[in-house]
């Protein structure tokens, strides 16, 4: 899907002032609010806007541990520990990779001990053949889409 200098205009507002409404972002870009609400409801069915509601903390939900857990998995049993993994409230998203394993899921717990119980609990899982785990010491750029948004933008213009 093609994102033109409108798109990405329409993106920067949603990333920097998340509780507009639709009518403020109108106004503030000048548009007609029915313009707005055409591109925003294509950039939704398109997959370009994922989710609307809040950002939140594992960390200030008592889960300050965060790790990032490679998990090599049996052939033939990646979606079947992949759907094991959804189980897992501490896995706050799994990917399907290559290189060193066959998943990659990062796991938050409350406390050094508390991970280890969680991992302990991804090993036992049936077609899981072993992990590995590294833990995150300071976050050093936080998620982020607005840079790449901007690049976007920058590219549509030409």
């Amino acid at each position: 899907m093609a994102v033109d200098e409108l798109d990405t205009r329409i993106l920067r507002l949603l990333l920097e002032q998340p509780r507009t409404s639709v009518r403020e972002y109108a106004r503030v870009l000048g548009v007609a609010r029915g313009t707005l609400q055409a591109r925003l409801d294509r950039m939704e069915r398109d997959g370009v806007i994922t989710g609307t509601g809040p950002s939140l903390s594992p960390a200030a939900l008592g889960h300050p541990v965060l790790a990032f857990v490679h998990i090599e998995v049996t052939q033939g049993h990646l979606d079947d520990v992949g759907d094991a993994l959804a189980a897992v409230p501490e896995i706050v998203e799994a990917f399907s990779i290559t290189g060193g394993g066959d998943l990659l899921a990062r796991v938050v717990g409350r406390d050094n001990a508390h991970l280890e119980d969680v991992i302990q609990k991804l090993i036992s899982l049936p077609g899981v053949v072993r992990t590995r785990t590294e833990v995150a010491l300071r976050e050093r750029v936080p998620y982020r889409l607005l840079p790449l948004v901007e690049s976007v933008g920058r590219a549509a213009r030409g």
